[in-house]
C-alpha cells in the first residue's frame, strides 16, 4: 500500500474531503465528534502530512495582522519600518502583512478594535500592548476563531496567547541595574524610574529586574517609586520637577519604556548642576542622539528587524502546526554605548 493521503483519511472517516481540510488547518465549524473520527483515522493510517509540499501545492497565502499602538512613538516606527522591510525578503513569502492601530491607553478601545477582526481576514495576529482583562478577552476572541496568537516585545502571559516574541524584559532590567550602578560609581544618591504606564508588563519586568540587582549588588542605593507619564509631556514635566525639586540628590535615571523625548526635554529644562545617569530602552532616532551628545549613558536595546522576522515565522508555524526553532527565535539582549552606537 502506497503512502496514504487526504481522500484515504476522508474514505475512512465518513468525511468529505473540505472536512478534512479543516481539522488539518485547525480551522473552526468542524464539530467535536467529526473532529475525533478524523484524527483517529489519520493515526490508523499513519498519514503524515508534507506541510511544505501541502503549502505549495495550494499556493498557500499567510495574512498576518501586527496590532500597534497608536500615537507618535518612535519605537513603534522602527517597527512598522521593519515589516516594510521585511515584506521585501524571503521570510514573507507568499505572505501578506496589515498593520493595525489601537489606542495606547483605553483597553476597551483595544478590544473594540480586535473584536472586528475574523479568521477569514487574518491566519495570524501579532499584539504590542499593554495585558488589561479586556486584552485578555481580545486574545480569547481571537483564539475562538482559530487565529494564532503572537506577543511582541510586551508579554500577554495570562492570555491564551501562543507565543512571545521580545527579550526577557526581566534581564534587561536586572542588566539595566548593573550599568547604573556601575556608572554611579559608589555614589549614594537615588534613582528616578519614569515609564509610560506600569500595566505594561516590559515595564514592570523590567523594574522587577532593576530592583532585584540594585538589592543585590548595590543596596547604598535608593530606587524611588516608579512615576508614569502616559505619554503625555506636560506630566512628564512636571513629574521630573517636581521629584527633583523634592528629591535634589537624584543622580540617575532609569526610563523603563521606549519614549524618552519627553523625559529629556524635562531634564534640560532644569538646568542641573551635574547631569543624572540616564539609563534607557530602545534605539530610537532621539536616543541615538542622546548617546552621541553624552545625555543618555547607555540604551539597552534589541534588533527590531530580527523581532518581526521571528514573528511572522512564529505565525507561520502555529499556522502550520509545527515546532518553533527557540534558538532563532531568542531575541538578544544589546546594550549600546556612545562608543559603540552606529
Amino acid at each position: 500500500m502506497g503512502r496514504p493521503t487526504v481522500h484515504d483519511i476522508a474514505k475512512e472517516a465518513g468525511v468529505s474531503l473540505a472536512t478534512v481540510d479543516r481539522v488539518l488547518n485547525a480551522r473552526p465549524g468542524v464539530r467535536d465528534a467529526t473532529v475525533k473520527r478524523v484524527k483517529t483515522a489519520i493515526e490508523r493510517l499513519g498519514y503524515k502530512r508534507d506541510l511544505m509540499a501541502a503549502n505549495l501545492a495550494r499556493q498557500r497565502h499567510y495574512r498576518f495582522c501586527f496590532v500597534l499602538p497608536m500615537g507618535d512613538s518612535q519605537f513603534v516606527t522602527t517597527i512598522t519600518e521593519a515589516l516594510e522591510d521585511a515584506l521585501r525578503s524571503h521570510v514573507t513569502d507568499r505572505v501578506s502583512l496589515d498593520c493595525l492601530p489601537v489606542p495606547a491607553h483605553d483597553p476597551h478601545g483595544v478590544t473594540r478594535v480586535l473584536s472586528t477582526v475574523h479568521h477569514d481576514q487574518y491566519d495570524g495576529v501579532a499584539i504590542m500592548t499593554p495585558e488589561t482583562p479586556q486584552v485578555r478577552d481580545a486574545v480569547a476572541h481571537l483564539k475562538s476563531e482559530g487565529i494564532p496568537v503572537v506577543a511582541l516585545v510586551s508579554d500577554l502571559p495570562n492570555s491564551d496567547r501562543d507565543h512571545f516574541v521580545g527579550i526577557d524584559n526581566t534581564a534587561a532590567g536586572r542588566t539595566a541595574g548593573m550599568l547604573m550602578g556601575r556608572f554611579l560609581k559608589g555614589n549614594r544618591g537615588k534613582v528616578m524610574v519614569v515609564t509610560s504606564s506600569m500595566l505594561a508588563r516590559d515595564s514592570l519586568e523590567r523594574r522587577i529586574g532593576f530592583d532585584q540587582v540594585i538589592r543585590e549588588d548595590f543596596p547604598d542605593v535608593e530606587v524611588l517609586p516608579s512615576a508614569e507619564a502616559h505619554d503625555d509631556a506636560d506630566r512628564m514635566a512636571r513629574v521630573v520637577a517636581t521629584a527633583f525639586k523634592h528629591r535634589p540628590d537624584i543622580a540617575g535615571v532609569y526610563s523603563l519604556s521606549s519614549g524618552n523625548t519627553a523625559l529629556l526635554a524635562a531634564i534640560r529644562a532644569l538646568n542641573l548642576p551635574r547631569h543624572p545617569v540616564i539609563i534607557a530602552h530602545e534605539l530610537t532616532p532621539v536616543s541615538r542622539r542622546a548617546l552621541l551628545d553624552r545625555e543618555i549613558d547607555a540604551v539597552i536595546t534589541q534588533n527590531v528587524g530580527h523581532l518581526v522576522r521571528s514573528a511572522i515565522r512564529v505565525l507561520r508555524a502555529k499556522c502550520d502546526k509545527v515546532e518553533i526553532d527557540a534558538a532563532q527565535e531568542r531575541i538578544r539582549i544589546d546594550i549600546l554605548l556612545r562608543e559603540n552606537v552606529t
